[in-house]
C-alpha cells in the first residue's frame, strides 16, 4: 500500500508517522486538566532517570515508579543575559510614535495621489522642459531683407538657399554693387485676347467715372542672394518669380504713405520713404486716391452689371426661410428643393456641375450688351466670391483696410467683376435673432464693418446653423458644440452657397490670409493650374509636399509618387502606419497595415451610408488604360494650399471628428487639409449641403470638403504656391520630415508632421501657427 496524506489540524500529516506519535506522546483527551504535564511528562522522566543511575542502582529507584505522576518538576530554563532592558512604558511610547508616523505616511500618499490627478485633469501638469526639435539648431537666412538697391535679373541670381555646400555661403554686398533705387513698373497680369470672351469694359471707383483704380508697381529683377522657395513652385504655377515688391509699390496705391488729409491711411509716413513719392510720378499711373468717399458695395456692383455679359447668366436666388418665408403657402422651386424625386437622379444643373462652354452671350443677360458681342458666340465666365471670414466685433486695422481693398481692387474691379468680395459676419452672441427681425440683421450688420465696407456682408451664428441644420447629434468632441465655428467652419458657406447660385465658385479666406504679389495673378495661375491636372496620381500627388530641390521636377515628382503608390517604400515610417484608431479595424477598399503598396484612388471612395444618386463622376476607363487624360481641361471642385493627407493612423487631433456615419466596423475614408483656405465648387458646396441636410453627415472643417470629394469622386487639387523656410534646413531632412508619413506622403503614420509634429511648420511662410 502505499502512503497517503490528509489534512489535520490545519497541517499537512502522513499516516505512517501517525501511529508512532500517539503511542509515545498521546495522553487520554478526557484528562483536560493533566495534558500539559503529558505533554511535558516524557522530556522530564528521560532526565530523572539519567540522574537517579548515576547513584543508585536499585530498581526501585531507577523505574521512577514510585514518583508521583504531578510531582516531577519542570527543567530549568536558561539564563539570558540582557544588557539594557527598554521599558515598557517606552516601547508603548515607541509603537505609538511608529503607528502615528504610518497613518500621516498613508494620509499623504492619498492627498498627493488625488493632487496628481486632478492636475491631469486640468492640464496644469509641470513637465520638464523637452529638448528642442533639430531645426532650432540651424542658422538663419540672411538674404531675404537685401533692399531694392541690390535688385539683379534673377537668371544671375545665386539663391542662398537651398544650396549644394555642407555650410551656409556667405553673400556679401560690396559698395559698389549698391545701385541707385530703380523705377517702378504697373503690374498689369489681366488678360489680353478678347477674341475669345466678350468685350471687358473698364471700372472706375466713382459713379462719375472719374477715378481710375490704381496699378500696383513693381521692380524688375531680385534681391541679391534672395533664397528659392523650398516648398511648391513658381515655375510649376506659371507664378513670376523674376520680379520683386516694396511696401510703397504693393501698398500705396491703397492708401498707405500718405496722409489721412489727401485721402490716406496716415501709415508709412515716418521712417524711410525711399520710392514712395516715385510711385506717383511714373508714366501711365494715377494720382493718390481719396478714399474717404469710397463706398465699395457701390462700385462692385456697378463693374458687375457693366460686364454682366462675361458670365454664366444669373441663377434665381436660393430661398432664405427664414427672412422670406411667403404668407402665400409658395413652395421653393425645384432647383432649390433637397427632395429628389423618386427614382430621379439629380440632375447636373441642381448640384452644380459646370464647365466653360460656347453660349451666345445675348442669352447671359438683356443689359449692358454690345451688339458686336450678340452676333458672336463667346465663352462665358464663371463667377466666384470672395468670402471674407469675420466677426461682428472685430477690429480693423490700418493694414486690414489695406488688405481688403486690395481684394477689392484686384479681383473685382480691374477683372471687370469676375470675383465678387463678400463678408461672412459671426455673430458671437447666440441670444440676438438675426434670423427673426431684419430690423436687428441690418443694425448688427452695419456696426460690424468699416463705413467704407457696409453693405458687403452676410450674418450668421451657431444657433441659426442649428436651426438650419437641425438633427444632427451632438458629441462635444473636445468639448466643442458640432455646430459651432471650429468644428464646422463650412455650414455658413454652405448656407450661403445654396442662397447664392450664381456663384460658381467661393474662396474662403480668413482675415489673417496675405499674400506679397499681385491677388489676380496668384488666383489665375492657380485656376488654370488646377484645370489642367489629370486625374489619375492626383489624390496620391495631392498627399505630399512638393520640394523642387530633392524632386526635381514636376514631371519627375510624378513619376516618383507612382512608384511610391504602386510598389511601396522601405521607409521605417511604414511601421507606423499599422497603428489604426480606436476603432481597430481598417478602411474598405484602402490600405491594409500589412500591404506595402497603396491602392490608387479612381473615382469615388464612397463610405456604406454615403448620400446616393447625386451624380458622382465615374472614370471613362479603367486606371491601367488611362494616359492621363480624364480631368485634363476640368475645373477643379476643391482647391487648397496644404497637401489633402490621409489623417487615419496619424496624431492629428480630429482624425477622428465624425458625425452621423456608421463608425461601429470602421470609419469612413477622409481626406484634410490644414486651415480652410480654399476654392470650393457649387457642385462640392451642394453636396457638403445636402450631405448635412438629409444624412446628418459633417466632419470636422479642415476634414469636411476633402472627404466628400473623396466620397463622391470630385476632382480636389492641392495647388503647390511658393512656400519659403527662415532656417537653413538641409533639403534631405526636411523632405523627410514633412513626407514622413506612409510611403512617402504627409499622411497615413504617427509619424506624419501633422499632430504631434506640427511645430516643423515653425518659421515656413503659410500655416496657422508658423510664427
Amino acid at each position: 500500500m502505499g502512503k497517503s496524506s490528509q489534512w489535520q489540524g490545519g497541517r499537512l500529516a502522513d499516516d505512517d508517522a501517525e501511529s508512532d506519535t500517539e503511542s509515545y506522546e498521546s495522553e487520554p483527551e478526557s484528562d483536560l486538566e493533566k495534558a500539559e504535564y503529558a505533554r511535558r511528562e516524557p522530556v522530564a522522566r528521560f532526565r530523572s532517570r539519567d540522574a537517579l543511575s548515576a547513584y543508585s542502582s536499585s530498581s526501585r529507584e531507577t523505574s521512577g515508579s514510585h514518583q508521583h505522576l504531578l510531582s516531577t518538576s519542570p527543567a530549568k530554563r536558561k539564563s539570558t543575559f540582557y544588557f539594557y532592558k527598554i521599558p515598557p512604558r517606552v516601547v508603548r511610547y515607541m509603537n505609538w510614535a511608529l503607528l502615528s508616523t504610518m497613518i500621516i505616511i498613508a494620509i499623504c500618499l492619498i492627498r498627493a495621489s488625488y493632487t496628481s490627478s486632478r492636475q491631469v485633469e486640468m492640464g496644469t501638469v509641470e513637465k520638464s522642459a523637452p529638448k528642442p526639435p533639430p531645426w532650432e539648431a540651424f542658422p538663419f537666412l540672411k538674404r531675404y531683407h537685401g533692399g531694392i538697391r541690390t535688385l539683379i535679373p534673377k537668371n544671375k541670381n545665386t539663391p542662398e538657399y537651398p544650396h549644394d555646400q555642407a555650410v551656409m555661403q556667405n553673400i556679401s554686398i560690396s559698395k559698389q554693387e549698391i545701385k541707385p533705387v530703380p523705377t517702378s513698373v504697373p503690374y498689369d497680369p489681366y488678360p489680353k485676347n478678347e477674341a475669345e470672351y466678350a468685350k471687358k469694359h473698364e471700372c472706375f471707383l466713382d459713379a462719375a467715372e472719374t477715378i481710375k483704380v490704381p496699378r500696383v508697381h513693381y521692380y524688375p529683377g531680385v534681391v541679391k542672394g534672395f533664397p528659392e522657395a523650398v516648398m511648391g513652385s513658381y515655375e510649376v504655377l506659371g507664378l513670376r518669380d523674376d520680379i520683386c515688391f516694396d511696401r510703397f509699390g504693393r501698398l500705396g496705391p491703397y492708401g498707405y504713405g500718405y496722409s489721412v488729409k489727401r485721402g490716406g491711411l496716415g501709415a508709412g509716413l515716418n521712417g524711410d520713404r525711399e520710392g514712395a513719392d516715385e510711385l506717383w510720378k511714373v508714366p501711365d499711373s494715377t494720382t493718390e486716391v481719396d478714399y474717404s468717399s469710397i463706398e465699395w458695395v457701390k462700385v462692385q456692383a456697378a463693374c458687375a452689371s457693366k460686364n454682366a455679359a462675361l458670365f454664366n447668366p444669373v441663377e434665381k436666388p436660393g430661398q432664405n426661410l427664414f427672412l422670406d418665408l411667403k404668407s402665400d403657402g409658395q413652395q421653393a422651386s425645384q432647383e432649390n428643393s433637397l427632395e429628389p424625386e423618386p427614382s430621379l437622379v439629380v440632375d447636373d444643373s441642381i448640384v452644380g456641375k459646370r464647365d466653360e462652354s460656347r453660349i451666345p452671350a445675348a442669352g447671359a443677360n438683356e443689359t449692358n450688351i454690345d451688339p458686336e458681342t450678340a452676333q458672336k458666340n463667346v465663352t462665358l465666365l464663371p463667377r466666384t466670391a470672395i468670402l471674407i471670414r469675420t466677426w461682428w466685433d472685430f477690429h480693423y486695422t490700418t493694414e486690414d483696410v489695406i488688405y481688403l481693398r486690395s481684394l477689392i481692387a484686384e479681383l473685382s474691379l480691374l477683372s471687370g467683376g469676375e470675383f465678387t468680395v463678400h463678408f461672412l459676419v459671426h455673430v458671437r452672441d447666440d441670444n440676438v435673432p438675426i434670423w427673426a427681425d431684419k430690423k436687428i440683421y441690418n443694425r448688427i450688420l452695419e456696426n460690424a464693418l468699416p463705413a467704407e465696407f457696409r453693405g458687403m456682408g452676410s450674418l450668421w451664428s451657431e444657433r441659426q446653423m442649428g436651426l438650419i441644420y437641425g438633427g444632427i447629434q451632438e458629441s462635444f468632441f473636445r468639448d466643442l458644440p458640432v455646430h459651432g465655428v471650429y468644428r464646422s467652419t463650412f455650414m455658413p458657406v454652405q448656407y450661403f452657397s445654396h442662397l447664392h447660385p450664381e456663384y460658381d465658385f467661393v474662396w474662403n479666406l480668413e482675415m489673417d490670409v496675405r499674400y506679397t504679389g499681385h491677388w489676380y495673378h496668384f488666383f489665375d495661375q492657380i485656376r488654370k493650374w488646377t484645370k489642367a491636372q489629370p486625374r489619375k496620381g492626383l489624390w496620391e500627388r495631392n498627399g505630399r509636399f512638393y520640394i523642387p530641390s530633392v524632386h526635381g521636377s514636376w514631371e519627375d515628382f510624378k513619376q516618383m509618387v507612382r512608384v511610391q503608390t504602386e510598389m511601396g517604400t522601405e521607409s521605417p515610417n511604414n511601421i507606423w502606419s499599422g497603428l489604426k484608431s480606436s476603432t481597430g479595424n481598417s478602411i474598405p477598399g484602402s490600405r491594409t497595415a500589412q500591404s506595402k503598396s497603396d491602392k490608387s484612388i479612381w473615382g469615388p471612395e464612397p463610405p456604406p451610408d454615403v448620400l446616393t444618386n447625386q451624380n458622382d463622376d465615374q472614370p471613362p476607363t479603367t486606371y491601367e488604360k488611362d494616359k492621363y487624360e480624364w480631368g485634363v481641361n476640368e475645373e477643379a471642385d476643391l482647391i487648397t494650399f496644404n497637401p489633402l493627407f490621409d489623417p487615419d493612423g496619424t496624431t492629428w487631433f480630429f482624425t477622428e471628428d465624425i458625425t452621423g456615419y456608421n463608425t461601429t466596423s470602421s470609419l469612413p475614408p477622409r481626406r484634410a487639409a490644414i486651415t480652410t483656405t480654399s476654392r470650393l465648387s457649387k457642385r462640392l458646396l451642394t453636396l457638403m449641403h445636402r450631405e448635412t441636410v438629409l444624412k446628418r453627415h459633417t466632419m470636422f472643417s479642415e476634414m469636411w470638403p476633402a472627404s466628400v470629394s473623396l466620397h463622391h469622386g470630385l476632382k480636389a487639387v492641392y495647388a503647390p504656391h511658393p512656400m519659403y523656410i527662415d532656417r537653413d534646413w538641409p533639403p534631405s531632412y526636411l523632405a523627410a520630415v514633412m513626407n514622413g508619413g506612409r510611403n512617402g506622403a504627409s499622411g497615413g503614420a504617427r509619424t506624419s508632421v501633422y499632430g504631434g509634429r506640427e511645430h516643423n511648420f515653425k518659421g515656413t511662410t503659410w500655416f496657422y501657427d508658423a510664427g
